[in-house]
């Protein structure tokens, strides 16, 4: 079986790791390099997401919108304290405790981790996780309840960050993977 057949979780994938398991080596190939997949996926998100708030805020804040796309689409710096179209600002710690938590459940699943998609699924929102909460932890008032960097602005649309989109393609991403019935673990399964 090809790495590809594993990667996207085919039947004979599935098949081949019950397989090993139950030949009783008790380890399955390539859980080690779909880790490292996850982490550089997540270290890139970030990094990017970490990046683009540090020049958008050096550059743009207290300016006015720049036209990207006409009016279609702006890049103008806002804080917000909520999470997306401003909902919940008075709730900043438990955004702040969400993304904690979100943290230790990938943290968890990293370790069955046996599924290339699923890697970079869980580094998508790995990476976003650690860029809000970057932005909870050390952007002003503090405390846990710093108000995120949202700079992305399309027309008639919440304003959001790189790590906002990042979130989003690892959920969208996760939804796909569950519906074809692949497991984080690489099985496949049919319901």
């Amino acid at each position: 079986m090809t790495e590809a057949e594993q990667a996207i979780g085919t039947p004979e994938a599935g098949k081949a790791e019950e397989g090993a398991a139950a030949s009783g080596d008790g380890a399955r190939p390539g859980r080690g390099r779909r880790v490292a997949v996850l982490l550089a996926v997540a270290a890139f998100a970030y990094l990017i997401d970490l990046g683009s708030k540090l020049l958008v805020v050096a550059k743009l804040e207290h300016h006015d919108a720049v036209d990207v796309i006409g009016t279609w689409l702006q890049f103008k710096v806002i804080r917000n304290k909520g999470a997306a179209f401003g909902f919940g600002e008075a709730m900043t710690i438990v955004f702040t405790v969400i993304a904690v938590g979100v943290i230790v459940v990938i943290a968890r699943l990293a370790r069955k981790l046996y599924s290339l998609p699923w890697a970079i699924a869980l580094g998508l929102l790995l990476g976003g996780a650690f860029g809000n909460l970057t932005d909870r932890v050390f952007r002003a008032p503090g405390g846990l309840q710093g108000a995120v960097v949202d700079f992305i602005a399309p027309r008639n649309y919440a304003v959001f960050n790189l790590a906002d989109s990042a979130i989003v393609c690892g959920g969208i991403l996760i939804v796909i993977l569950s519906f074809r019935g692949l497991d984080p673990d690489g099985t496949v399964h049919k319901d």
